[in-house]
């Protein structure tokens, strides 16, 4: 797996699909977990994860949500 690089760590979590962002989680944690980085580029991968693990929990409450409506359509 390659390393992240500044301009992946930097691209916006609008662009992504759901599969990229978890995509990227998997490199982060495979990076971090490496322990080969600076402490601010720790700091820096550690920031883009939670990041994108906020955006991967709004898009979960939104494919909830559109089930939720579909199902309540139904009945």
């Amino acid at each position: 797996m390659k390393p992240m690089t500044n301009q992946t760590i930097d691209q916006n979590e609008d662009a992504l699909t759901f599969e990229q962002a978890m995509q990227q989680l998997e490199q982060i944690v495979s990076q971090l977990e490496s322990g080969e980085q600076t402490l601010q580029e720790t700091l820096a991968l550690y920031q883009r994860g939670q990041a994108l693990v906020q955006y991967c929990s709004q898009l979960l409450d939104q494919a909830e949500l559109t089930i939720r409506n579909l199902s309540d359509e139904k009945t």
